[in-house]
């Protein structure tokens, strides 16, 4: 399965359930670090949330699952490298109006302990929206 989203988003590449982005913006190359992290939303998985790293920075990315966006019309999502208890911020990046994948901005903060989050809303997050993190990183 191939797609490619407009303005410049990566290519996404993987078998259904999965996604396998290519390189943020500005980086050509990236290494996910941690586990994948998956986004449940009413009972159904809405996302998978990873962190990755490469010129010199962590980034988020966020990839809403087919099986999602073809059961609901509208959603909003927004991902993030955060830092201790979770909301700590560096580079948030919200998806807009239906976005199927997207990187955060990336963050210089390879020296901090570090999780990628992802969540169901916009920024900041509210506490109705539900959360994901992937496993903290050194």
């Amino acid at each position: 399965m191939a797609a490619v989203a407009a303005l410049a988003v990566p290519v996404l590449v993987g078998a259904a359930g999965t996604a396998e982005a290519s390189t943020p913006s500005g980086c050509s190359s990236v290494t996910q670090i941690g586990s994948t992290a998956y986004l449940d939303v009413d009972g159904q998985t809405m996302a998978s949330v990873k962190q990755y790293k490469g010129c010199g920075k962590n980034y988020a990315y966020m990839y809403i699952w087919a099986g999602y966006r073809s059961t609901h019309s509208s959603w909003e999502a927004c991902t993030s490298i955060v830092t201790g208890d979770g909301n700590t911020y560096w580079d948030a990046f919200c998806g807009g109006v239906n976005p199927v994948e997207f990187w955060s901005f990336g963050a210089a903060s390879l020296a901090e302990c570090t999780r990628a989050r992802g969540w169901n809303g916009n920024f900041p997050a509210e506490p109705g929206d539900v959360n994901a993190f992937t496993d903290v990183r050194c």
